[in-house]
């Protein structure tokens, strides 16, 4: 049988009525105490360091916060300006396509019926502003074979224009044009390509795979200095010439040929001239460094062609004549497989005045070893002038021989 007792109950009520309110006032103080701390901090906040952007102004905000609510969008340009872009600036305008007009016969038009028709385009860059006249650099293939020449300009505008040189040699052409109206600015200011290393920056500029494409601007660096690439002039499958080049990986396409190697500075310093075009090769293109360029641009542009010292003889290379009659039709020494063969001299040519004969093989011009045909042009045409006089060291009959001739001009043989 159970007891109640009612002042044990009440006493313990008493305790838990006094519990109640000390935890009820302890709460009260800790959120009076929380409230205080969160208006101090926010302050402190407002001016983090670490923060990356300043807080707007209330103004700003709103109009932000308005924008979003409402949909509205704002359009930012930024002036992007690097060196490249200043290179471009400064030679785009220099660089124009050039269209090369050929004129063919059709059939069921009549004897002497022919249509005049675009056989290619290709770039070219204007150099030199005299008087009316300005010229343009381009290459040989890009004019071959035109019956007519029309250049495009930056701005679109299209002029006719005339042939003034061309050599196969370099590849290398040099046209004209009413310059009257193109400004001082628009014309190329020629850099050192001597100078050049590998890795510095270079743009090409030009019109690759057609006028549709004018002013194309690719980047990449210097790859290689003074590179030499066999070519083949009369297409009969065996090397002619040694092209000199530089290699660049900026992209150069079908179009590009006779358009502008620049420096960081905008200045011109390569003719882009071809690339390497295999499934298995990336990134190899030519240029024609200007400082190779410059003599022949200024033959082209005053004579039509370039003034070439010559001796009056057609050769062979040696290493192409059977071992057989190295030894018994010409009776070299046997450490002698090397040099040229003289097949043929032309009457009162500089080789006849000098006594060169048929079968004859040079092997040294002015003490300089000569290998082969192409080494012999080399000598020739880019450390000779016409007139100049050259040292000629030869093997006839087996015994060392040395004469020194006068060189000539080329068109006059």
């Amino acid at each position: 049988m159970g007891y109640y007792d009612s002042d044990h109950n009440s006493e313990s009520r008493s305790r838990q009525k006094g519990n109640r309110g000390g935890m009820f006032l302890a709460g009260l103080l800790g959120a009076v105490l929380g409230a205080i701390l969160v208006i101090v901090a926010i302050p402190q906040l407002t001016n983090f360091d670490i923060l990356p952007y300043s807080i707007q102004p209330d103004e700003d905000l709103k109009e932000t916060d308005d924008a979003y609510h409402n949909g509205a969008t704002q359009n930012v340009s930024v002036d992007v300006t690097t060196d490249v872009t200043k290179a471009v600036e400064k030679a785009g305008d220099s660089v124009v396509g050039i269209t090369n007009i050929q004129s063919q016969s059709f059939w069921g038009q009549g004897e002497g019926q022919t249509q005049d028709q675009q056989a290619g385009t290709g770039s070219g860059v204007m150099y030199k502003k005299e008087g009316n006249k300005v010229y343009i650099v381009t290459n040989n293939h890009v004019i071959e074979g035109a019956d007519q020449l029309e250049v495009t300009l930056a701005d679109g505008t299209k002029v006719p224009a005339e042939m003034r040189g061309a050599d196969i040699w370099t590849d290398l052409a040099v046209i004209e044009i009413d310059g009257s109206k193109i400004k001082k600015d628009d014309i190329a200011e020629f850099g050192n390509s001597d100078k050049l290393k590998a890795g510095e920056p270079v743009i090409a500029i030009g019109n690759p795979l057609g006028l549709q494409f004018s002013g194309s601007v690719t980047q990449g660096v210097v790859s290689g200095v003074e590179r030499t690439i066999p070519v083949d002039i009369n297409q009969d499958g065996m090397e002619d010439w040694n092209a000199e080049v530089l290699q660049t990986d900026a992209a150069i396409n079908p179009g590009n040929s006779g358009g502008a190697l620049i420096n960081i500075s905008g200045q011109l310093i390569g003719i882009n001239s071809m690339k390497i075009a295999q499934s298995a090769v990336e990134g190899i293109g030519l240029a024609i460094p200007i400082n190779y360029a410059q003599p022949i641009i200024e033959d082209l542009e005053q004579y039509g062609e370039v003034k070439r010292p010559a001796m009056g003889v057609t050769l062979e290379d040696v290493n192409k004549i059977s071992a057989y009659h190295q030894q018994e039709t010409l009776k070299l020494p046997k450490e002698i497989n090397y040099g040229v063969m003289i097949r043929q001299t032309v009457p009162n040519s500089p080789a006849a005045q000098a006594g060169l004969q048929e079968l004859d093989v040079i092997t040294e011009l002015d003490g300089e070893k000569i290998e082969n045909v192409i080494e012999l042009r080399k000598h020739l045409y880019n450390q000779k002038d016409v007139n100049d006089q050259m040292k000629v060291t030869f093997y006839r009959n087996g015994e060392k021989k040395e004469v020194t001739m006068k060189l000539t001009d080329e068109s006059r043989l």
